[in-house]
């Protein structure tokens, strides 16, 4: 999904749907968006963020190489896949804003850089890493063991995905057996979904019902089948879910769970080459904006304070290796 499209467009389009104007309403005048009633400050989609900054820390400004502190700069990637709330265009169709871009220029300021956002698709982040074009990328990237053979990681979020049903659903999801029967929706290809067929194996072998698993090509297509009734739940990234219930006030999260499923809890990272000899001014950044609470500030702005880490992990366990 590319972000080259305007945003008062993708809120026209989901008003149009009913997905707005029913219970979330936008102020042109502060580019806010909030649910409908409420009357305290909404998110801020506008190009002038206010974003929160810190100072410079000198003893972990001189961890990171001379070449990059001699340039001044800190060229960081992030994917135009990405949606609301981690990577996006402002109203201006223009200003990258998001608790992505926001946490990349804390560690920023801390490490007395200039951060440089190259937004590019999924795989030329990698690319870019790969061909020293980034120093890093902050971009909603899981630790991987296989990933850890080329890159280096410093974590900054838990790594969740959620069940989002309409508001007043009366049902939470904690297992298997919470979906056994239920219709739910979620995207093709995904972690997610493996994580869903598998639980309706699970349910078929336990004698329940197995899931009906339903597959949609945009966002404001399981919106709308979940206002209509024609599925029971989806099934996608935490922060997304965050967001449409933050936004539009019309839904909410109904379970929660790890990206790694069962076996481990996932975790985002900012990714740097490995051997960059970036990873530990990283970490040591990330700790520092923990402490000092304008990382808390951040992830509360963006209604992911259930996402957040007490310290940043150097390299920690990943997702396990893919099984050939």
């Amino acid at each position: 999904m590319s972000l080259r499209r305007p945003l008062a467009v993708a809120l026209a389009a989901l008003t149009s749907l009913g997905l707005l104007t029913a219970c979330g309403t936008s102020d042109a005048a502060t580019d806010e968006i909030r649910p409908k009633g409420q009357q305290d400050a909404g998110i801020n989609l506008g190009p002038d963020q206010k974003r929160v900054h810190t100072a410079k820390v000198d003893t972990i400004a001189a961890q990171v190489p001379e070449a990059v502190r001699k340039r001044g700069t800190l060229t960081l990637g992030v994917s135009t896949g990405s949606a609301p709330p981690l990577a996006f265009y402002a109203t201006d169709d223009k200003t990258l804003i998001g608790v992505e871009v926001d946490l990349a220029t804390l560690v920023a300021d801390t490490l007395g850089l200039k951060p440089e956002f190259n937004a590019v698709s999924w795989e030329n982040l990698f690319v870019g890493l790969d061909s020293g074009k980034f120093d890093g990328v902050f971009s909603n990237v899981t630790v991987t063991e296989e990933r850890k053979d080329k890159y280096d990681f410093a974590t900054y979020r838990l790594d969740d995905l959620a069940f989002e049903a309409k508001k007043g659903s009366g049902w939470t999801v904690k297992g298997p057996q919470d979906v056994a029967g239920k219709t739910i929706a979620v995207g093709s290809g995904t972690n997610q979904e493996k994580i869903l067929v598998d639980w309706s194996k699970e349910n078929e072998k336990a004698g329940r019902k197995p899931v009906d698993i339903k597959y949609f090509q945009n966002v404001s297509d399981y919106y709308l089948a979940l206002q209509s009734g024609r599925i029971d739940a989806y099934l996608g990234p935490n922060p997304t879910a965050a967001y449409h219930v933050a936004s539009a006030g019309q839904t909410e999260v109904i379970g929660k769970f790890s990206g790694g499923g069962d076996s481990i809890q996932g975790k985002i990272a900012a990714t740097t080459k490995k051997d960059s000899g970036l990873v530990a001014a990283y970490a040591a950044a990330l700790d520092h904006i923990v402490e000092n609470g304008t990382y808390g500030q951040v992830l509360k702005r963006w209604g992911l304070n259930s996402e957040a880490v007490k310290k940043s992990e150097i390299n920690p366990p990943g997702l396990p290796r893919t099984k050939n």
